[in-house]
């Protein structure tokens, strides 16, 4: 069988939801081997093709030719052609990211763009985004997850069909040397990447250095791989339902945080494993798993962060919110903090050298800074919260002070308080911890101010 029969072959077995006459195929094309060879399959097959290319700019005369040769493609198989330009390098150093990064960013993001607008034009079809990754593109993925350390999910390597991107990869299952020996065949022309054979990225190491040594010793390495590939995606599944159901169990969502049970997941068996996968989509890294682990044994409002969340442990719960969580439940204030804004306002924190008076504006707690530990936590009110109301002696239940107060429900609702190593020291706008005023002794004060919305 030539690789055209085994293309369409796999096609339908692979992709049946997607016929001839229902798609619209938007290619991917560089201009070098594999989606040269890809364009030739589709056209050959009979589907609706057009070309998209991507100028990033980064080869000087070389991203120049390979433009003109894009289009002169195009013009040869008399389709329509997308084409765009990007400064690559300015965008990386504007978003501090590589530039491989970078282009990779720019690129889905304009291939999607594109397939919105014609999907627009062309309602009663699919219009799918095709890109020329084959089987060797696979093993280098599989390799560069495994050594990153991302995790069974991670070793399933380049999936075949993306849905929520309407991404679809048909040359998977095809090694280089079968599309090379194609391309020979049907005398295909096609450009070649100069940056291709520079080992300074990590895919060209794998590509030019690592995986052929190791062929020397694993003769079949490529084959043993694929197939690895193949049974690790069917593991990933079992792995994957099983999974579900363990963190169905501990994660509890409550709006945009997420809350999990510390006496649960200490009891969890593979627990370096459940804490992976629940804290994976937050943007946490495989090296923070132990500092998790101790972030159960910690004192209550410490926290651990990553680029966008951080997970504090509030008394038996660990719970999952974003860095700046404008509706969140529950923030963390350090002793740094001037200002945070949250959902119902704005505090305003100043530290005073000299004690001021007490101060009968509702909206502005002045407390003895050295009986205040950081964190603060600035959170809702829960069952069972109690506090020393300003100049009484024993405890009062929130709930029996908001009654006292003659608060309405949607009062009660709208409530928020100040939290320090577990003790209340401000009910916000109606009374502070009597534990925590200033007194004749006081040396340094901590004043906040509170701006309703």
């Amino acid at each position: 069988m030539d690789l055209f029969q085994s293309f369409t072959h796999h096609w339908k077995q692979t992709f049946p939801q997607f016929q001839q006459e229902q798609v619209m195929l938007l290619i991917a094309v560089s201009g070098g081997l594999d989606s040269v060879v890809l364009t030739k399959l589709a056209m050959m097959a009979g589907f609706n093709c057009k070309l998209m290319h991507v100028n990033f700019q980064l080869r000087g005369q070389e991203s120049e030719e390979d433009e003109i040769f894009v289009r002169k493609l195009a013009k040869n198989y008399r389709i329509e052609i997308e084409l765009i330009r990007f400064e690559t390098l300015d965008y990386a150093q504007m978003n501090g990211i590589g530039i491989q990064e970078a282009a990779r960013n720019l690129r889905y993001q304009w291939f999607e763009s594109i397939r919105s607008q014609w999907q627009l034009q062309c309602p009663n079809q699919t219009v799918l985004i095709l890109t020329a990754h084959h089987a060797n593109d696979n093993i280098e993925t599989l390799l560069m997850n495994f050594f990153r350390g991302t995790g069974i999910q991670g070793l399933r390597g380049i999936a075949a069909f993306q849905k929520n991107t309407s991404l679809v990869r048909p040359l998977l299952p095809f090694k280089k040397e079968e599309l090379l020996a194609y391309a020979n065949q049907e005398q295909l022309s096609f450009v070649e990447d100069s940056s291709n054979a520079s080992d300074k990225y990590t895919r060209n190491f794998l590509r030019n250095r690592f995986l052929p040594q190791l062929k020397e010793i694993y003769p079949t390495i490529e084959d043993n791989l694929l197939q690895n590939i193949g049974r690790l995606k069917e593991v990933s599944e079992i792995f994957q339902e099983a999974l579900n159901t363990r963190l169905e169990a501990l994660m509890e969502w409550k709006g945009q945080e997420c809350h999990v049970p510390i006496l649960k997941l200490k009891k969890t068996h593979q627990i370096d494993t459940v804490i992976w996968e629940i804290i994976k989509p937050f943007g946490f890294t495989v090296q923070q798993i132990p500092e998790l682990v101790k972030l159960m044994n910690a004192s209550n409002g410490s926290y651990l962060a990553s680029d966008s969340h951080r997970v504090i442990r509030n008394r038996k719960w660990l719970v999952i919110a974003t860095i700046q969580p404008i509706n969140n439940a529950l923030i963390v204030i350090e002793s740094t903090d001037a200002l945070i804004e949250f959902s119902s306002g704005i505090l305003v924190f100043t530290k005073n050298q000299t004690a001021s008076t007490i101060d009968s504006n509702p909206l502005t707690a002045c407390l003895d800074l050295k009986n205040i530990a950081f964190p603060l936590l600035l959170r809702k009110p829960k069952s069972g919260d109690y506090f020393y109301p300003l100049g009484m002696q024993k405890k009062k239940k929130l709930n029996r002070f908001f009654i006292d107060q003659k608060l309405s429900k949607t009062q009660k609702e709208a409530i928020w308080i100040l939290e320090s190593a577990n003790k209340i020291i401000w009910v916000l706008g109606l009374r502070i911890d009597d534990r925590f005023k200033c007194t004749n002794t006081t040396q340094s004060a901590l004043q906040i101010s509170f701006s309703p919305k």
